[in-house]
């Protein structure tokens, strides 16, 4: 898998909704998965899904993503509701923008079913810093929807999981088919992104 051109690979971008950003004590209430074949967004297998949390949700949270208890009352809860997901991810390699926040509550939550979060885990956002290095250009913005509009493309329903794993799907291709221009880029080498950037970092100190 990690030689394979990233072309011929396949891959599922994720993005989750959260209470809160502490993996610890904070719920996921909502996810979404975008597949990509062949360089491709397959739009019509999408996928996106409620999860009901144990607790109340923060009122800065809901200000964030605009979902209510009221919008979960009838969602399953998050062990049932997150199996459409784990079919979703199976055989892929999991895209995901700024990778530490559903790596965190991925991985925890998953682990509390005997699965282990597969690797590795590719990051447009380090993918993004990686193209403005390759470039000579200032670093990359870290927002998802500035680094969408960095690259000319459309931004989708912000703060949405479906929205923004759409975006970051179609960054993930642009950045991908832009660094590919620069030496060919592999499963492998796209997902050492981060090590590509402080390694020139570290040469030229």
């Amino acid at each position: 898998m990690g030689k394979t051109p990233w072309r011929s690979a396949h891959f599922c971008v994720v993005d989750l909704e959260l209470s809160g950003l502490d993996p610890c004590s904070d719920e996921i209430v909502s996810f979404a998965a975008v597949p990509i074949d062949s360089g491709r967004v397959i739009v019509g297998s999408t996928l996106y899904g409620l999860c009901r949390p144990t607790r109340q949700l923060p009122e800065q949270s809901v200000l964030v993503h605009g979902i209510r208890m009221v919008d979960l009352a009838e969602a399953p809860p998050f062990d049932e509701a997150i199996q459409p997901l784990v079919v979703a991810m199976t055989g892929r390699v999991m895209v995901v923008h700024v990778a530490w926040v559903e790596q965190s509550f991925l991985g925890r939550a998953l682990a509390r079913q005997g699965i282990r979060l597969r690797e590795p885990v590719l990051d447009t956002y380090e993918l993004g810093r990686l193209l403005a290095l390759e470039r000579k250009a200032p670093s990359a913005p870290r927002a998802l929807d500035e680094l969408a509009r960095s690259l000319t493309l459309p931004v989708h329903r912000q703060h949405h999981a479906l929205g923004d794993a759409l975006t970051t799907a179609q960054v993930f291709i642009a950045l991908a088919t832009h660094l590919d221009e620069f030496t060919s880029e592999t499963v492998q080498s796209l997902s050492r992104a981060k090590h590509r950037t402080r390694s020139h970092w570290n040469r030229h100190a």
